[in-house]
């Protein structure tokens, strides 16, 4: 898949300059979002920090209670399970609350495509690049431990994060794959759900890293669609008929987000359910003539000036019949 691009203009260059972001991203989103200033303006002051309740080892009343004494104070968000960071007395991660499990450091835009999946107890679920185990660890409590769930991870080192994070958390109901993604149908297992919270440019957490600001290139998003179509239709592959696949990322780039789920429309026997959080999804691309779907409008995206979150892209995909290689 090619990418998007623009002019460059007196105000990308300028805006750029001033903020130390690649010309390239930034002429992109003053082209894509009307409102890019806030968007930038709004990732550089930087997104609460949020945490999700892990109710296989305490009730979320507990959990509040116990973070209260030791003088932190959180929100409850929209979001089940979720609650802003308001106020930390020392580091979140370094309390005995997160190191028992009873809490996950995790942002709230991340809690959505575990929710939207809705793993029931008796499902098999398959958790395709699964580390470190945020979203793994959440469908695990959604389904209560029980249920089986494949938590698919290519990176050696990166799985071991992953069982280490299933440990504290106190997940019983998993198994972890160390293997490509790519490759899960040649196992011939199929799942009634798979999320898949793709590999992608990580343009929507460049907040979390201000190296990537300057070093985004082009290429990194030919690189990263073209990985996960190839995911997606091993995802396909790989689920029953009616079968559940929620697709994520935290990029905003239309090429990961839209025009990958449109290809998925354009391919396969799919349709997309609505998602109860953020922004509806483009169906056109701004300043282009690339045309969407209008099922696309069912699919969701999150920004930092709008969510409080990371950049971020959500869509629930719903296999109308049985796909056989």
């Amino acid at each position: 898949m090619q990418y998007l691009d623009f002019p460059s203009t007196t105000q990308s260059r300028k805006i750029a300059e001033k903020y130390g972001y690649s010309e390239f991203v930034i002429r992109r989103w003053l082209n894509f979002f009307e409102d890019a200033l806030e968007l930038i303006e709004k990732s550089e002051e930087g997104i609460p920090k949020y945490i999700r309740v892990n109710t296989l080892k305490t009730e979320e009343s507990e959990l509040i209670r116990r973070l209260k004494n030791r003088s932190f104070d959180v929100k409850k968000t929209d979001v089940p399970f979720c609650y802003e960071v308001v106020k930390e007395a020392y580091s979140s991660g370094a309390t005995p609350e997160y190191l028992m499990g009873y809490y996950y450091i995790m942002d709230k835009s991340s809690c959505v495509p575990p929710i939207t999946l809705d793993p029931e107890p008796s499902d098999v679920i398959a958790d395709f690049a699964s580390s470190p185990g945020g979203k793994t660890t959440l469908l695990a409590q959604l389904m209560k431990n029980q249920g089986v769930i494949l938590a698919v991870e290519s990176n050696y080192s990166r799985a071991l994060s992953l069982i280490d994070n299933i440990h504290r958390m106190g997940v019983m109901n998993t198994a972890v794959i160390q293997m490509d993604a790519r490759k899960f149908p040649e196992l011939n297992i199929k799942a009634d759900k798979i999320l898949l919270d793709a590999p992608c440019s990580c343009e929507g957490i460049m907040h979390r890293n201000s190296s990537r600001k300057s070093t985004f290139r082009p290429e990194d998003i030919v690189t990263c669609s073209d990985i996960q179509l190839r995911l997606i239709d091993s995802a396909i592959k790989s689920l029953k008929k009616e079968g559940v696949l929620v697709y994520s990322t935290c990029s905003m780039s239309p090429e990961e987000n839209e025009m990958v789920v449109q290809r998925v429309l354009d391919e396969y026997p799919v349709k997309l359910e609505k998602i109860n959080w953020g922004d509806a999804a483009f169906t056109e691309v701004p300043n282009t003539d690339i045309k969407l779907s209008r099922e696309m409008r069912k699919a969701r995206r999150f920004y930092p000036h709008k969510h409080q979150t990371s950049g971020f892209f959500v869509a629930k995909i719903v296999l109308e019949r049985e796909v056989i290689e």
